[in-house]
C-alpha cells in the first residue's frame, strides 16, 4: 500500500498552546493523512498509556516537551521507556531546553531523537517535515 494513503497516528505531548498551533499548522502542510493526537501536559500522556492498554491503536512516534506542569517530559519518557509494551514506540524530544543535563538525561533514559524548537516559524516548519518524513515515510517499524 503506497504511504500516502496510510493513516499515521502521532501523539503530541506539549503544554505550550502557540507551539501546538505552530505544530498543527506545519503537520497540515505535508498533504498527509494524520491522525494527532494531543496531551496537554505529563499527566494527560500518561492517560494515554490506559487508553493504549485497552486496545487503542498504539502512535508511530511520540513527540515529547520536557519542560511541562504537573509531570515533567523526563519522568513521561522515563515511564514509557520502561513500560515492555511501549519501549519501542519512537519518542522524539522537541523542546526548547538546551540543557546538557536534559540531553543527557533523555539520551540515558532512551529518547531516539533531541530536537530544539526553533523560536523562527520558518525553521520550526520545516523541522516538523523533516519529522514527518523520517518517522511517517522513510522509518521501517516492527510488525
Amino acid at each position: 500500500m503506497p504511504h500516502e494513503t496510510i493513516s499515521h497516528h502521532i501523539l503530541l505531548i506539549d503544554d505550550n498552546t502557540l507551539d501546538v498551533d505552530l505544530f498543527e499548522r506545519a503537520i497540515r502542510k505535508t498533504n498527509s493523512n494524520i491522525k494527532l493526537d494531543l496531551a496537554r501536559d505529563g499527566d494527560e500522556a500518561l492517560a494515554c498509556l490506559k487508553q493504549w492498554e485497552s486496545g487503542t491503536a498504539l502512535p508511530i512516534v511520540i513527540l515529547l516537551d520536557l519542560k511541562m506542569p504537573k509531570v515533567n517530559g523526563l519522568e513521561v519518557l522515563r515511564t514509557l521507556k520502561s513500560h515492555p509494551r511501549f519501549k519501542t514506540i519512537p519518542i522524539v524530544v522537541l523542546t526548547s531546553s538546551n540543557e546538557v543535563a536534559n540531553i543527557q538525561q533523555a539520551y540515558d533514559l532512551g529518547v531516539n531523537s533531541y530536537i530544539m524548537k526553533s523560536v523562527d516559524y520558518d525553521e520550526f516548519a520545516r523541522a516538523v517535515m523533516l519529522i514527518h518524513h523520517y518517522w511517517c515515510q522513510l522509518n521501517i517499524y516492527p510488525e
